[in-house]
């Protein structure tokens, strides 16, 4: 995850509270989205960026989730995101940031 996205959730979770921020992830591997979402809920692992040290505990989301693509009409999801379901490893997507979400602090 970049810095400047790394500063606009840091803002925003100011601004509204971590509780109303929901992450979604379109990383290309596994370990990708496994650092992503880290980044979000635990902090940068790198601690190099304007996450570093903050646990946010943000929901976090692949865009591949059944959870997220309950919420995407058909036609954009077939013309957005539907492809990657074929090329991407789904299965591993889902379970790396199902697996950090679970490491979120329940409200």
């Amino acid at each position: 995850m970049d810095l400047h996205s790394q500063e606009a959730i840091l803002r925003l979770s100011g601004e509204h509270g971590p509780r109303k921020l929901v992450v979604i992830l379109g990383a290309p591997d596994p370990e990708s989205a496994e650092i992503a979402a880290e980044t979000v809920v635990e902090g940068d692992p790198s601690y190099a960026g304007p996450l570093a040290g903050a646990q946010l505990g943000l929901a976090v989301y692949h865009a591949l989730e059944p959870e997220f693509r309950s919420l995407v009409p058909d036609d954009v999801w077939e013309d957005q995101i539907g492809v990657m379901v074929d090329v991407l490893d789904a299965d591993g997507l889902v379970a790396a940031v199902s697996a950090m979400r679970a490491k979120a602090p329940e409200d």
